[in-house]
This record gives C-alpha cells, structure tokens and sequence, in this order.
C-alpha cells in the first residue's frame, strides 16, 4: 500500500520558491532544497520527479503570487497614469525592501534556463504573455475613452512597460536606488502622454 503524501505541496512549493530566488536553478542543490522544504529527497523526487519538476512547479507559484496580481491590478477603476505608477512604484518598493537580494524568478529563468529549456522557456513566456494582454487591455481602454492618444500601438505599449517592469527587477538588484529607480518610473510614465 502507498503512503500518503505528508505535506503540503504549495508550502514546499514556496519553500522552494526561496531557494531558487536566492541561489537560482544551478545555485540549489537538492540538499538546499530538501532542508529548506523540510521533506525528505525521496519525497520530493515523488512528488516533482525531479529538480527540474520542482522549478517549474516554482515557477508557476511564482507567476501566482507575483504576476498575477499584477494583471489583476489593471482591472481598477482609476486614471490609467496613477494605476501604472502604482504597479511600477510597486515593483521599486519590493526591490528596495528586499534585503536579500533575492532575484525575480521571471528574470533569473530567462536568463538562466529559458534557453535551453523549453518548458522554462513556454513557462515564461505565458507569464508574459498574461502581464502584456493585463496591460494591453488597459492602454486600450484608456485610448477607447481618450484618456490616453490612440496613435500608438496598445500593444507595443504594453510591451514597453512589461520591459520596464523587469528592467526594474534587474538595475534594482544591482543598484537598490529608490530614487533613481523611481526616475525611471517616471521616465517610463511620460512615453504615455
């Protein structure tokens, strides 16, 4: 008879999270990853197959806890300038308060892994995907209600303000500035008028 699994997937899954924030796929050895879940390597080979398994199991936590609030937020009802200034203020303020410096499992996976790995790679780029079709539903709104001018592409502008989001992930774990960070924010605000 089998046993029964004895714990619960999404707090390893988190757990693991960490580990791969902190030290990223080729940084964590199963020993990291088994100290830091509390299971056993047998468990874990179980219930992920492998490491791999873990990661990408990971990595779609990560896009649930992170980016998928994110496409939520552009739902709000609020001047489309001031919504995109709080999820880019959102992304400097979690940057700057991260004493860890841990990385953006979106950013460290397409540089780390994304390339030779084609599930990491299609893992990421639905992430993506989901945060410009958020962002481009606004821009398209706000060009639909003259908030914003319809000259340009609310595609291409979604793209740049996805590009922007991650861009900030990455100076921001080289250099924490807040105010330069928010600089750029700002920066990136005025490619909407």
């Amino acid at each position: 008879m089998a046993r029964t699994r004895e714990f619960e997937t999404t707090a390893v899954v988190d757990a693991a999270v960490g580990v791969f924030r902190q030290k990223g796929f080729e940084g964590a050895s199963i020993q990291d990853l088994v100290e830091a879940t509390g299971i056993g390597r047998g468990s874990l080979y179980a219930a992920f197959g492998s490491k791999e398994g873990l990661y990408l199991a990971a990595l779609e936590r990560y896009r649930e806890r992170y980016a998928a609030p994110l496409a939520e937020m552009v739902t709000a009802q609020m001047p489309v300038r001031r919504l995109v200034r709080e999820i880019l203020i959102g992304v400097v303020d979690e940057v700057v308060r991260d004493g860890h410096r841990q990385a953006c499992l979106i950013v460290a996976g397409s540089m780390e892994r994304a390339h030779r790995e084609a599930a990491v790679r299609d893992q990421l780029r639905v992430t993506i995907e989901s945060l410009e079709e958020s962002l481009t539903e606004l821009i398209a709104r706000a060009q639909a209600s003259g908030e914003l001018a319809g000259d340009r592409s609310a595609a291409d502008t979604a793209g740049f303000l996805v590009m922007c989001l991650q861009g900030l992930r990455v100076i921001g774990a080289v250099r924490p500035d807040r105010a330069a960070l928010t600089a750029t924010v700002d920066t990136a605000l005025r490619c909407l008028n």
